[in-house]
């Protein structure tokens, strides 16, 4: 029996929230619903200008990053859980530390730490619950194959890919190693897409992650339909079946595409009031995950991954309530 349910790898970030309106994003100049890499003086300008100019508060701060928050979503439902990611010896890094021991996931980050600065993202969320993301990856964008623990890797049964590691070299490089890792110990790939922003600019470098073998794919349907060239859903499924032999495609509101090797199925989403859509594929995946390794069928961990991404969007912040999580199984 493996000691991990799940694997993950992906860059360290503490999250800071801020409500502001459509006007707002159009003046700071991103592209709203998307992820945009920031360096310090860019970050330092839009902080200025949504505290200074503007008067906006922060609503919430909190541990993030893509894979962290699905790392923590399955932890929290009760699966045993590893994560590789880098953060510096900085304040930042031992909030992001403390809040990982917190909610029971494991890590690198007892083996050191580095000096720099630990990376940080601006999520902006408008009225219509829609988050606007930017990201300062800071020392993150050095992640590389140090930050790999092989042997919890292959003592998982799941390795969990955040695709938002494309961008760097290093990280890409830490990314192809636990593929050939997790493929020689018969531990089992999957990988999210993460943004249409990092699929549009890196679709080159998703090709060959691919090509190195992915056994599941998380994905949305704008991500599916870029990646795959497709015009609408069933065609981008259709075409992500011949890439890997499961897949996983949110399509909002309506739910969840999913085929498990076998059979496709349509997994209807849970009616809510969003408020804020911010970590919404993060715990879907790691709900579904957690289903997956705990012996639940592709349509149960759907249906369950649903009712976790309506009570995470009800409210403002990235992470569920554990409570309130667990009150789903």
């Amino acid at each position: 029996m493996k000691k991990y349910d799940i694997y993950g790898i992906g860059n360290a970030l503490v999250d800071t929230e801020y409500e502001v309106d459509d006007a707002f994003i159009s003046k700071a100049g991103v592209g709203k619903g998307l992820m945009t890499l920031i360096d310090s003086d860019e970050r330092k300008r839009l902080l200025n200008l949504l505290e200074v100019e503007h008067e906006h508060r922060a609503i919430k701060q909190a541990g993030g990053g893509s894979a962290a928050n699905t790392m923590v979503a399955a932890a929290q439902l009760g699966a045993n859980s590893f994560y590789s990611c880098k953060v510096a010896s900085d304040e930042t890094g031992d909030f992001f530390m403390s809040d990982l021991k917190i909610a029971g996931v494991d890590t690198n980050l007892d083996a050191g730490r580095e000096e720099g600065i630990t990376g940080k993202c601006i999520s902006m969320v408008t009225p219509d619950a829609e988050r606007t993301m930017t990201t300062h990856l800071g020392i993150t964008e050095t992640l590389s194959p140090n930050e790999l623990n092989r042997e919890a890797l292959r003592n998982s049964t799941y390795l969990y890919i955040e695709g938002y590691l494309v961008t760097s070299p290093t990280a890409f490089e830490a990314v192809k190693e636990t593929i050939d890792i997790a493929k020689e110990a018969g531990v089992q790939v999957s990988l999210t897409l993460s943004d249409p922003a990092m699929v549009e600019n890196f679709k080159a470098s998703f090709d060959a992650l691919a090509e190195l073998g992915i056994d599941l794919i998380f994905c949305n349907e704008d991500e599916a339909r870029l990646w795959t060239a497709a015009s609408n859903r069933g065609e981008a499924m259709a075409r992500l079946k011949t890439v890997c032999g499961k897949v996983v495609m949110t399509c909002g509101k309506e739910g969840a595409l999913v085929f498990d090797g076998n059979e496709e199925t349509m997994s209807v989403g849970v009616p809510t009031k969003a408020v804020d859509t911010t970590g919404a594929g993060d715990i879907f995946a790691g709900t579904f995950l957690f289903g997956l390794t705990h012996g639940m069928s592709f349509p149960a961990c759907a249906d369950l991954a649903n009712r976790a991404a309506s009570l995470l969007v009800s409210s403002f912040g990235a992470r569920a309530d554990q409570a309130a999580l667990r009150g789903l199984l």
